[in-house]
């Protein structure tokens, strides 16, 4: 019935247990679901509880995850990772009276000021609490790493403390998705150094709007994204008009087939190095589909005098 309680204060994001039960009491359903109605005191003597004894919560926690994960294979392959505001339940005035001094006495001493984005429903700026970290897989929905730290600390840090913490409960992430807070250096290099894809929108920097962040060009067109390597784990591009062969490196792409056009058909092989020689010149125009050309007839030789 408790472990209902904690259900329903989450999935309802209640700020206090003193509201959970009040609910709860109020809606025969609730109570029908959970198997009755808890008191106040037993909600906060619970709490109390679990607050003792984390790790058995954490035990719990990993052996939860373990059991989806090994019903859903593809848990944790993909995840997004975000910090979200978590306001106290306090006193969150930043000054004793308008135009006054600053706060200095709290109810909730361990919680800071941070700044929030603006959403739908409220518009952005400064206020008192927490911010929780969370790693989200992307097809369950569900978190698979999350950590609790005032407004005021910020995310860059935290990203490696996640991706160990998904680690550790087994999960192999491959991409994970951030938005553009976490364009950073240090975070691509933290993934990738992981074997994990970044997926971060840019931000508008002056490299940005100068066009810097596109792929390279050539006479042909724009290079295109052809896959990744992953037993060398580097990327591979293709030339306009061209494709990659999954065994072959970067540039080495072989002109796309067409019916109708003899001189786009594929190369067999790689061409040989620019050399000197008629024999050089129609063994490479044979291997593109170029028909050789004719050979001139041999001169008479004149005879000696």
């Amino acid at each position: 019935m408790l472990v209902g309680a904690a259900l329903v204060k989450s999935i309802c994001c209640l700020p206090t247990w003193t509201r959970t039960a009040r609910l709860i009491a109020e809606h025969a359903a609730l109570r029908e679901a959970i198997g009755g109605a808890p008191s106040q005191r037993a909600c906060y003597r619970f709490a109390t509880k679990l607050r003792e004894h984390g790790d058995a919560l954490a035990n719990c926690i990993d052996r939860v995850l373990a059991k989806l994960h090994a019903a859903k294979p593809e848990m944790g392959k993909k995840v997004a990772i975000d910090g979200s505001d978590l306001p106290a339940y306090a006193n969150g005035q930043r000054y004793v009276s308008r135009g006054g001094a600053l706060r200095k006495k709290f109810s909730d001493p361990d919680a800071t000021w941070g700044h929030r984005s603006s959403i739908s429903t409220r518009s952005g700026g400064g206020y008192y609490g927490y911010k929780v970290h969370s790693a989200v897989c992307i097809v369950t929905g569900l978190p698979v790493a999350w950590k609790v730290e005032t407004a005021k600390d910020p995310e860059l840090p935290l990203v490696p403390v996640l991706l160990d913490t998904v680690e550790r409960r087994g999960f192999a992430v491959d991409i994970c998705v951030m938005d553009r807070g976490y364009d950073a250096k240090v975070i691509y290099d933290e993934t990738e150094g992981r074997h994990i894809r970044p997926v971060v929108p840019l931000r508008k920097t002056p490299a940005v709007k100068a066009g810097k962040h596109k792929p390279p060009t050539c006479d042909h067109g724009e290079w295109t994204f052809a896959g990744v390597r992953r037993q060398a784990w580097r990327e591979q591009m293709a030339l306009p008009d061209r494709y990659l062969n999954p065994g072959v490196g970067v540039g080495q792409g072989k002109p796309a087939a067409h019916a109708d056009s003899p001189q786009h058909r594929p190369v067999q092989g790689a061409l040989p190095s620019a050399r000197r020689g008629r024999a050089r010149v129609r063994q490479a125009q044979a291997r593109v589909g170029h028909a050789p050309a004719a050979r001139p007839p041999d001169r008479p030789r004149q005879a000696a005098r």
